[in-house]
């Protein structure tokens, strides 16, 4: 849990734990918490909404925008990062080529 007091490292260990937990109103509760740890108004600000736009996004009630999610972690110095998850994926593509279209070859596979 996170309250007055955590560091910034503190803060995106606890979003991070939510954004692992794939549930959307986890992660929005876990930003807004983070958010209610800063000035509302200069988060606000620097995210380009509203206050009270900020409040609803993160409540719970409907789902924030993904350009307002990562303008508010931005806001809050925080930023998103994409690593890989094995054995939950979908397959990649196979691969073709702009002249394996023009003669209708089959694809070929990817490389993985």
């Amino acid at each position: 849990m996170i309250g007055p007091g955590s560091s910034r490292s503190e803060i995106a260990e606890y979003i991070n734990c939510a954004f692992q937990s794939t549930e959307i109103v986890e992660i929005c509760h876990a930003i807004g918490a983070a958010t209610r740890l800063h000035s509302i108004s200069d988060i606000a600000s620097k995210a380009g909404i509203e206050r009270t736009s900020l409040y609803r996004a993160f409540a719970g009630e409907s789902l924030p925008k993904f350009s307002t999610v990562v303008s508010v972690l931005d806001a809050m110095g925080l930023q998103l990062r994409v690593t890989e998850v094995r054995g939950r994926r979908a397959r990649l593509a196979k691969l073709r080529t702009s002249s394996d279209l023009q003669k209708g070859a089959p694809p070929k596979k990817a490389v993985t």
